[in-house]
């Protein structure tokens, strides 16, 4: 159904959802000066841990939302991610120490309701983000330049465009009828999450149990809290499986009883691996689990909504600019669907080493992968860039996450912001004026290092240009060898958000 009406719209963005995908997209676009409504049915935060794993890019993406420090905070980095069989081998070991490209941990644990009051205490300080908790949709209609959305109660509020963040089963998803293609891979686990009395220090720090007796999945919750996921097997009624008294009897053989700890959460999971066909229809947009479902093994599941976030975000700030035409949200999920895709198929490829409760399918598993492993872990692998969308694809290294590194000890996002910047080593170079002026129109800047720190220096020692024009979501538009070159870059952008270059 359209709607029409004479009167502007209330707000330039409605975000139904108030998770982490749905509060980093409002704080992103409130930051950029825009009016936003975050419409949640809860009426109060969900109170018990759910994600428990981001990776350094999206440290990199909350740092942009202005809580950075409170969320080294929260934190407990986890430099190995190790794999065994039931007889304690080595089946996989990987991940890094120190901090990863993007200037954060490779891996940080942390606890979802302890990050999620950082981020809502944060849109509630901005002042042009209203948050209405207690109100459910009911319907949304979509008209030339507004989408109304009806709650339950028949409230109505009205904006330019809509985002879709409301989860697995999102009632915004259900009423565009857009379908979601399911790969068919899911198992049932129980989630239990723990606090111990005492301070425990567990080694390795997360760990998959690939034992077919019991697949186990036992990692941190974030600083002072364990998580134990249990993989019910086929002979197991899920009624008998799924009780505390059964979680409690499954953690006696890692010393967590009733007496040295507290039992905070244990659920019956299935997890699922799908996506939505589209996620655009019209002027609304689905973002996070309301676009995509993972398996947990890669650590993605939350990760995925927060890039899908910082992504939509900047697009629709330039389209509720008029700095960019609203094609730019048609590549929205060109951009995104392959990288979601590459983390479900890792997702599941890891699922197919522990997801195995027969020993007779176990034991060549075991004798092909513990050969592999070495005293040193491999490096965590890593998610494919972009490779269609808003972007330079003639330029070298176009797609590619751009590093973060540090000016004077402070991180450079700190320093120089966290849009659209065109870095560069070419200290003397000089980019032509007018479309500088153009750059800095968009909230651009041109960034010369001068003394480049370590990451920067190694950045552009290893790649053999010297200007680098990073998006706002952190990934580069495209790369230059000289000055030249580089506005010659930056005017194939103005392009390519629809502007007219002037002869």
């Amino acid at each position: 159904m359209t709607t029409t009406s004479n009167a502007a719209p209330e707000f330039d963005v409605a975000v139904v959802g108030c998770g982490p995908t749905g509060l980093v997209a409002s704080i992103l676009l409130a930051q950029a000066g825009h009016r936003v409504v975050v419409l949640e049915r809860h009426a109060e935060p969900y109170p018990l841990p759910r994600a428990v794993h981001f990776d350094h890019e999206v440290g990199r993406i909350l740092q942009a939302c202005g809580v950075g420090p409170e969320v080294r905070e929260i934190i407990e980095p986890a430099d190995v991610y190790e794999w065994r069989n039931g007889t304690g081998t080595t089946l996989l070991r990987f991940g890094i120490a120190g901090d990863a490209p993007s200037g954060w941990p490779s891996s940080s644990m942390f606890t979802q309701p302890v990050l999620e009051e950082i981020l809502e205490r944060r849109a509630r300080s901005l002042s042009t983000i209203e948050i209405r908790r207690g109100v459910e949709l009911a319907a949304l209609h979509q008209g030339d330049d507004r989408v109304e959305l009806v709650d339950t109660a028949g409230g109505t509020v009205t904006a330019r465009w809509a985002i879709g963040a409301d989860g697995a089963n999102s009632t915004v998803r259900d009423l565009l009828g857009i379908p979601m293609v399911d790969l068919g891979y899911f198992f049932d686990w129980f989630v239990v999450d723990v606090i111990p009395d005492v301070p425990t220090v567990w080694s390795p720090m997360n760990v998959q149990i690939c034992d077919p007796a019991r697949p186990t999945t036992a990692v941190s919750g974030g600083p002072g809290r364990r998580r134990w996921e249990f993989l019910r097997l086929p002979h197991e009624p899920a009624e008998q499986f799924h009780t505390e008294a059964n979680a409690w009897a499954m953690l006696e053989s890692w010393d967590v009883r009733p007496d040295n700890a507290r039992m905070e959460r244990c659920a019956a999971y299935t997890f699922q691996a799908r996506y939505a066909e589209t996620w655009r229809r019209g002027r609304v947009l689905l973002a996070g689990d309301a676009a995509h479902q993972t398996p947990p093994f890669a650590g993605q599941g939350l990760c995925a909504g927060v890039r899908d976030a910082v992504n939509l975000a900047w697009k629709l700030d330039l389209v509720l600019r008029g700095l960019g035409n609203d094609a730019l949200l048609d590549v929205y999920d060109d951009e995104r669907l392959p990288h979601v895709s590459r983390a479900i198929e890792f997702a599941i490829e890891l699922g197919k080493v522990i997801c195995v409760p027969d020993p007779d399918e176990a034991a060549p598993r075991d004798a092909a992968m513990a050969p592999m492993v070495t005293d040193e872990p491999m490096p965590t692998p890593g998610l494919p860039g972009l490779s269609s969308g808003c972007l330079d694809l003639g330029s070298p290294f176009a797609g590619h996450l751009f590093v973060q590194g540090a000016v004077d000890g402070v991180p450079f996002d700190d320093v120089h912001g966290a849009g659209w910047r065109l870095v560069t080593t070419d200290v003397s170079g000089e980019v032509d004026p007018a479309i500088a002026e153009w750059f800095a129109s968009i909230g651009g800047s041109i960034v010369p290092l001068a003394d480049p720190d370590l990451t920067y220096a190694r950045w552009f020692g290893e790649h053999p240009v010297t200007w680098a024009l990073q998006r706002p979501d952190f990934y580069l538009y495209g790369t230059a060898a000289d000055a030249a070159s580089a506005g010659a870059l930056l005017a194939g952008l103005r392009a390519h958000l629809g502007v007219t270059v002037a002869g």
